[in-house]
C-alpha cells in the first residue's frame, strides 16, 4: 500500500498538465475580440467586429471542452441552440473542422475568421486561453 502510495504521489504532477489541459482562442489577423465577446461570437449574439464579418468556426477535437470552460454550455444544448439561431433568426451554425490544424489553416485564410485549438500555431493571433 505504500508503494502505491508513493508511486501515485510521484505520478500527480506529471498527470496534472493533462487533467488542466488548455485551449486558445485564435482570430485572422483582422479580427479583435474580447474574451466576452468570443463567448458572443460562438452562442451566435455578435456577428461584426468593427465593419468585419465574423466567421467562427468549430473545432471538433477541442469542441467539449470549448463549450464547458468558454461558453458554459452542454454539446447538446449548444447544438439545440444553433437549430433555434438557424430557424428564428436565420443564421448559421458555426463550421466545423476535425482538428487544430484544419481550424489554424482555416482561421489564417479566410477574413473574418475566429476558432479555437489545443495550442496555438506559431504565427497565431491568439485573443484568449481557456
Amino acid at each position: 500500500m505504500k508503494h502505491c502510495v508513493r508511486i501515485l504521489g510521484l505520478a500527480l504532477p506529471l498527470l496534472a498538465p493533462l487533467a488542466c489541459r488548455a485551449g486558445e482562442v485564435i482570430a485572422h489577423p483582422s479580427v479583435t475580440l474580447s474574451a466576452a465577446e468570443v463567448r458572443e461570437v460562438f452562442l451566435g449574439e455578435k456577428q461584426l467586429a468593427g465593419e468585419t464579418k465574423i466567421v467562427p468556426v468549430d473545432n471538433l477535437s477541442a469542441q467539449p471542452e470549448f463549450a464547458a470552460r468558454v461558453l458554459q454550455i452542454e454539446l447538446p444544448k449548444y447544438g439545440s441552440l444553433w437549430i433555434k439561431k438557424a430557424f428564428r433568426e436565420g443564421l448559421t451554425a458555426p463550421s466545423a473542422k476535425a482538428n487544430d490544424a484544419e481550424v489554424a489553416a482555416f482561421v489564417r485564410s479566410t477574413p473574418g475568421a475566429v476558432g479555437y485549438v489545443s495550442v496555438a500555431p506559431p504565427g497565431s493571433r491568439v485573443l484568449m486561453k481557456f
